[in-house]
């Protein structure tokens, strides 16, 4: 057993290295660049612009690798990327990855129907789909996962402990999002980032429990991650005229999911806010 919040071994080198602040700056630079030139000059459906936004979604992985190798060596990078190979752990643990937050939107839409009396939409398409989807999606993922729960997560833990390491990672997470909330064509377009900045934080919790019952596993939360990504339509949340970026206008499911969420977040907070909470 590995304890996130005062064990090395997850850990090269200390928090208040500059390295951290390093890779926070080298992954928004890469990511911001990217995403704001397929803003505001390449449009996001053509073959560049979809490789630019894939450029900036592995930027933290590009950051973690490059400072790792910089910092602690060969070796380093070999353990960090090792971590996307523990896949033997409980199958709890894999139906959580997948289904976590199906089941809040499901929810979500239960509640929709008892307050306000209508079922919200669905789509038989997305959940459909979405076994495959996740498939495709999950090694795609490691371009974030190594970077914010592999390098940034524990680094993080160790100043603040895993509780408050999950809350700050989840507020620079949704932060760095902020770009594609300006790309004409992404679901994302012009809708409420303060809401969905929100959700993020609270998912951000279940990540950090998620890596902490796993120990550590980067294969699992990479799973989670293409979970979230691709059945977050069965139950969509966007407005068909969203009022702005920084707008507090949502629709009530994500509100609902909002709520959901930050329900989970609580539960999630005190299991891992305990003094030794441990990989394991």
């Amino acid at each position: 057993m590995v304890n996130l919040e005062s064990g090395p071994s997850l850990l090269h080198g200390v928090y208040n290295d500059a390295t951290l602040g390093l890779f926070f700056a080298i992954a928004f630079t890469i990511t911001w660049t990217l995403f704001i030139t397929v803003a505001t000059r390449v449009p996001a459906g053509t073959v560049a612009g979809q490789l630019l936004i894939l450029g900036g979604a592995i930027s933290p992985a590009i950051a973690a690798i490059t400072l790792t190798g910089w910092r602690d060596g060969a070796e380093a990078v070999r353990a960090l990327l090792r971590r996307i190979l523990i896949a033997e752990v409980p199958g709890r643990y894999y139906a959580f990855a997948l289904l976590y937050l199906l089941a809040i939107k499901l929810t979500a839409a239960l509640l929709h129907r008892f307050i306000l009396g209508a079922w919200p939409g669905f789509s038989v398409d997305a959940l459909l789909v979405a076994p495959f989807a996740i498939a495709l999606s999950v090694p795609v993922q490691a371009g974030e996962e190594i970077g914010w729960r592999g390098y940034a997560l524990p680094r993080l833990a160790e100043r603040f402990g895993l509780a408050g390491g999950s809350l700050l990672l989840g507020v620079i997470w949704a932060v760095w999002h902020i770009p594609q909330f300006y790309i004409a064509g992404a679901d994302s377009y012009h809708q409420s980032f303060v809401v969905w900045g929100f959700q993020v934080v609270a998912m951000s919790v279940a990540f950090a429990w998620l890596y902490a019952r796993t120990g550590g596993s980067l294969f699992l939360v990479m799973v989670l991650h293409a979970a979230i990504n691709n059945t977050k339509d069965v139950v969509p949340a966007g407005l068909s005229e969203p009022r702005g970026v920084f707008s507090l206008h949502a629709s009530a499911i994500s509100w609902l999911t909002l709520a959901l969420l930050w329900t989970c977040a609580l539960y999630f907070l005190k299991r891992i806010a305990r003094p030794g909470t441990a990989v394991q």
